[in-house]
């Protein structure tokens, strides 16, 4: 445990996980360093169609454990019992968030939850392909997204505009829609990693407050699209052995049995502090290298902000 609170960026890379290749060596270098794992989702218990915008909004919902709100079509943050609020800033010791997105529905949904909403716009001016872009506009961006925080030349301030700052980059997020637009976003994220490790390279005094989340979902799927990327362990019917498997941490809310749990294609989580975080056996960013050797194993993704802002003194511990 650290003996200050961190400060908290979180890269989201909405859709991105199944693109991730070998090129991508900052991504796989995070991965490298940092405690890996899997955030699991629900399950539409329902058959509805959903379109790509309110899948995005739905499994952002989730990742802030704000599926209340968003299921709340009155558009009220307060919950009916207690009176209980549910912004950002009540739910966690007055935390200050912002999100970076250019997704409009995104946009609406975290300023009911009472984020600060940042355009990706106001960090890249413009470029036809983001997979291009200059070294030094990716370290401006990084710069940028490390000064929200309070990290500036090199220094942790004293005070900083917020604690945690999300970063939304996905459905063609950074570039114009079109068939190059999911490779570029991921050469963005890549790059901007990247730059934010060598700001806050191991040691530094910034290393020592800033906790980076990288997560990377893979976007509207269902099981048969590609049964590798199943989170169940297999039991043999024919073994008596087999009725002693007990239910796993993350299929359970409390002593009861989560209902809904969606046990393929969950979203991939490293996380990197320095002298904070434990480094796991993983080597690369991927969903195999994750579940062999990953250290976090599985929890539920309603339960990673809880658990972020825990180091930023913000929530009690969750889990062991």
């Amino acid at each position: 445990m650290a003996d200050k609170p961190s400060r908290a960026l979180v890269l989201y890379g909405d859709g991105l996980a199944r693109f991730v290749n070998p090129s991508h060596t900052h991504l796989h270098s995070l991965a490298s360093k940092a405690s890996c794992g899997f955030l699991s989702l629900p399950m539409l218990l329902r058959q509805i169609a959903e379109s790509e915008d309110e899948r995005i909004v739905r499994e952002f919902a989730v990742l802030v454990d704000a599926y209340e709100a968003y299921t709340n079509t009155s558009g009220s943050t307060t919950k009916e019992e207690g009176g209980e609020k549910s912004t950002i800033s009540e739910r966690f010791m007055g935390m200050q968030a912002a999100i970076v997105t250019n997704n409009s529905n995104l946009k609406s949904f975290g300023t009911k939850l009472g984020f600060s909403m940042l355009p990706n716009d106001g960090f890249i001016k413009s470029s036809e392909a983001q997979a291009e872009l200059p070294v030094d506009t990716v370290d401006t961006v990084a710069s940028e997204l490390l000064k929200l925080l309070g990290f500036q030349e090199g220094k942790t301030l004293e005070s900083s505009r917020y604690d945690l700052v999300f970063v939304h980059v996905g459905d063609g997020e950074v570039n114009a829609k079109n068939d190059k637009a999911i490779a570029d976003d991921v050469e963005y994220l890549n790059a901007l990693i990247g730059a934010i490790m060598n700001i806050g390279k191991p040691g530094t005094e910034i290393s020592l407050r800033l906790h980076l989340s990288v997560v990377m979902s893979y976007g509207g799927t269902v099981e048969k699209d590609d049964p590798n990327l199943s989170l169940s362990i297999s039991k043999d019917n024919n073994s008596n052995l087999s009725k002693l498997i007990p239910h796993q941490s993350y299929t359970m809310k409390g002593e009861v049995p989560r209902k809904d749990v969606r046990h393929h294609s969950p979203m991939l989580l490293a996380q990197w502090q320095y002298a904070v975080t434990r480094k796991d056996m993983a080597q690369t960013f991927s969903f195999k290298d994750f579940k062999e050797h990953g250290g976090n194993l599985v929890i539920p993704a309603d339960r990673f902000l809880h658990e972020v802002a825990f180091k930023l003194w913000k929530a009690p511990k969750y889990g062991a």
